[in-house]
């Protein structure tokens, strides 16, 4: 793997420790501003949604720049926001550092798993996008519970800075390693756009909300399951995220690695064990050692569907992936925002802690259904010889090209 991977992992790793950090700083940030916890949750919800709108609006933006260009712009964007967070006067000042920060987050990632898989060999191009996306996975082992240490010994601020510090070191590396990659000729926004006229793009964008909803439907509300239901106490929780977090580092190295060689097979398991895992986390949840290694295997089978989900969107979106790319990474952060909802819905209805794992076991068999529907559909439309690529028949496709 090339060296202008690691780059792109070390800008992922600062964006996953500011988007997560948050959480657990919640209180301190509260109580500083003084606001109401649920006001400064968000923090978390404006984040959410600004990789959402972000995502594309960004990418469109960046249309007409070199992808290494506007990645560098986006690692700038993410370290005024952080920085603008780390010295905000007021809460609103601050929720527009998240919101600044958020933009660059759905379009780093797009056009970052572009530049991944143009990197290296067709059969590994998986294996680079998972590579970059180790960044945003360990964020989850080391730099979010550091991030939290930190901004709970000497101050939130500090956190945010150190994020800040972080992004700069990403911009360089960025600067240093990647190289400058030609822009396809021909692919104008239109082309871009013509992507989502793919049933398999937007097939593929449902899996990617379904199924990694299906993983924070029961994450989002893990604190208070595992202090309630398990009987673990309030400080465990730090540690079971870390179980989390390896989970999902592993998770996304396995995904990577088979996707190349079996896309929709590695859905296929990937998705049933993660709704079967989902459901029985239920009966789990009630002991403490069956919780943690549930909890593990939730953000291993949850990550094993992000590069093959990823990779997809780019095959199906081939000659012109990058706008697709982005806004796929927007639909794992509305598929966070739609579990959350629903798992508060059934804890509100009275149907108790673990109710949420029910939400995400439907969500991810439901994403499965949508995977065996999508190899279905690209069965039949190869028996009857027409292949549509990137939102255009491949004869069509050419003749932009030429």
């Amino acid at each position: 793997m090339p060296l202008a991977l690691l780059a792109l992992a070390i800008g992922a790793f600062g964006i996953g420790t500011t988007e997560f950090v948050i959480m657990g700083l919640l209180p301190q940030v509260a109580g500083d501003f003084g606001v109401s916890i649920p006001t400064a949750g968000l923090l978390v919800t404006g984040y959410a949604l600004g990789v959402v709108i972000g995502a594309p609006l960004m990418t469109v933006l960046g249309t007409k720049v070199p992808r290494k260009r506007m990645l560098m712009l986006l690692m700038g964007l993410f370290v005024v926001g952080n920085l603008l967070s780390a010295v905000a006067p007021s809460f609103s000042v601050m929720l527009i550092g998240r919101v600044v920060a958020s933009l660059a987050h759905g379009a780093f990632f797009g056009i970052g798993s572009v530049v991944a898989a143009e990197l290296v060999a067709p059969d590994k191009k998986a294996g680079a996008i998972a590579m970059m996306f180790t960044g945003l996975t360990v964020a989850n082992v080391v730099g979010v519970p550091l991030g939290t240490l930190v901004g709970q010994s000497v101050g939130w601020r500090v956190t945010f800075a150190v994020v800040a510090g972080l992004g700069v070191i990403g911009l360089a590396g960025i600067a240093k390693l990647v190289p400058d990659l030609p822009r396809p000729e021909g692919v104008q926004l239109r082309h871009e756009l013509a992507a989502f006229k793919n049933t398999q793009v937007l097939l593929a964008m449902a899996m990617t909300v379904l199924g990694f909803g299906g993983v924070f439907a029961a994450i989002t509300y893990i604190a208070p399951m595992m202090t309630h239901v398990a009987g673990f106490a309030d400080g465990s929780v730090t540690w079971l995220l870390v179980l989390f977090g390896l989970g999902m580092v592993g998770g996304n190295l396995i995904g990577g690695k088979f996707a190349d060689r079996a896309l929709m097979p590695m859905l296929y398991v990937s998705l049933g064990a993660l709704a079967v895992v989902l459901a029985l986390f239920t009966v789990t949840a009630h002991n403490k050692i069956a919780a943690a290694v549930t909890i593990a295997l939730i953000g291993a089978l949850g990550f094993a569907t992000v590069p093959p989900l990823q990779k997809r969107v780019l095959d199906q979106a081939h000659g012109a992936p990058t706008l697709a790319s982005a806004v796929n990474i927007g639909a794992f952060n509305l598929g966070n925002a739609l579990s959350a909802w629903l798992g508060g819905i059934v804890i509100a209805a009275g149907l108790g802690y673990t109710a949420p794992n029910w939400v995400g076991a439907v969500l991810a068999a439901a994403a499965l259904v949508l995977a065996i529907l999508s190899a279905a559909l690209e069965r039949r439309t190869t028996a009857h010889g027409t292949v549509v690529v990137g939102g255009l028949p491949s004869a069509q496709r050419t003749a932009v090209h030429q």
